[in-house]
């Protein structure tokens, strides 16, 4: 399986995947997923919002066990990132036939759209149109970098736009949504352990600044006659970093874009987005904040006019006890210890689902710590150790 879909979405240039919503790229991992789901002899179908399943049993019976990820990736992505919990799904479901499992609840494997958020600007769309997290209205009006909108995009992949919308019905089926994914860190590489069993997302957002000055000649307007948004924007950038460097937060300027992006003109128009995490949500805010201030204040010192948008907010997502602890539980080494239980920063399906459902992550070690890279790896051994952890989980949850 992995070694299929590893050619899908590789970019030759980086060796980093490019597998954005409602691609070519994307198209062909759906039909992977749809021929993983035919051969095991699975009912597939797409919901919605584009969302794909893979069910055994009756998914109208209800309290279903349902375990998956994603498939789309950042720009330059890497492998793991996403296609790891969707690929383990179906080899734990192929463990649990091989030891001769009987279910007792419906199980189903699940590959949600755009979690990443590459294209359209905003993460986990599959996800927060079902959960009724994000309008349909609003949905249909995102728009990529060539201002072509999500609800043409999915008209030309095939799909339905009109359709899209929350899914209460859908989420009302479901008992349990366990995701697997490579961990984003080095915790477990730390600790040793193989895998591991989330405990919380730190809450995190994404916000747009836009610095306006003047469009000018580089080579012949004086330093003194400008206003260059750059140099706020640089300014902002530090600001950043040294805000949660003070919080012990996180705060990243990834993104940026500049008019009318000349070398030898000075620009009009910097706009940076802005990516902030932190343990809890005052801090987040302190940051945000904190940022925003040092940007007025240098925008305010040269004459260069700053705007700030909040374009996604989700907030800390404790992950439902009872079933995190069963996980950790089920997956305890010989000696009685359970599994080690970790917070992270990064966004999931699995965090926007849990307002609606009960949900729970595994967490697969990263020797290298390095994600949304295309050096993000994992041993084979740890996946593998995933999988039968995957399936111990589903085993527990699914099965006599």
């Amino acid at each position: 399986m992995w070694n299929d879909l590893l050619p899908i979405g590789r970019d030759a240039g980086s060796h980093g995947y490019r597998r954005y919503a409602w691609t070519g790229a994307d198209a062909d991992c759906r039909e992977w997923f749809k021929a993983q789901a035919t051969t095991r002899g699975l009912a597939y179908e797409v919901d919605r919002n584009g969302n794909q399943w893979a069910w055994l049993g009756d998914p109208a019976a209800g309290d279903a066990v349902v375990t998956g990820s994603h498939l789309d990736s950042v720009p330059d992505g890497g492998a793991f990132d996403g296609p790891l919990g969707v690929v383990s799904s179906l080899a734990a479901l192929d463990e649990l036939r091989a030891r001769g499992a009987e279910f007792t609840r419906p199980l189903a494997i699940t590959n949600f759209g755009d979690e990443e958020g590459a294209r359209f600007g905003l993460a986990c769309v599959g996800s927060r149109l079902t959960a009724g997290q994000l309008t349909a209205a609003k949905a249909r009006e995102l728009r990529d970098a060539d201002g072509i909108t999500l609800a043409h995009a999915m008209e030309r992949a095939g799909y339905d736009p009109e359709a899209i919308g929350a899914d209460p019905e859908r989420l009302a089926r479901i008992g349990a949504f366990v995701e697997l994914h490579v961990e984003q860190g080095r915790a477990l590489d730390i600790s040793g352990d193989p895998v591991g069993v989330a405990s919380a997302i730190w809450p995190h957002g994404r916000w747009r600044f836009d610095f306006r000055g003047e469009a000018n000649h580089a080579g012949t307007t004086r330093l003194e006659d400008r206003r260059d948004p750059m140099l706020t924007y640089a300014d902002t950038v530090l600001a950043a970093r040294e805000q949660a460097r003070l919080a012990g937060a996180l705060a990243t300027f990834g993104k940026v874009a500049v008019e009318p992006n000349g070398v030898n003109a000075i620009p009009s128009l910097v706009r940076g987005w802005l990516d902030s995490r932190a343990a809890d949500e005052a801090t987040l805010a302190r940051v945000v904040a904190g940022v925003e201030r040092a940007a007025r204040d240098s925008g305010e010192r040269s004459g260069i006019g700053v705007d700030v948008t909040r374009e996604s907010f989700t907030p800390v997502v404790e992950f439902e006890h009872g079933l995190r602890d069963r996980l950790a539980g089920l997956l305890a080494d010989d000696d009685g210890r359970p599994a080690p239980v970790l917070p992270t920063g990064a966004g999931h399906d699995a965090g926007i689902l849990s307002a609606a459902i009960p949900t729970a992550m595994l967490f697969v070690r990263n020797p290298t710590g390095i994600s949304h890279s295309p050096a993000e790896a994992a041993d084979e051994d740890d996946c593998l150790a995933g999988v039968t952890a995957l399936a111990d989980v589903l085993e527990g949850l699914a099965c006599r």
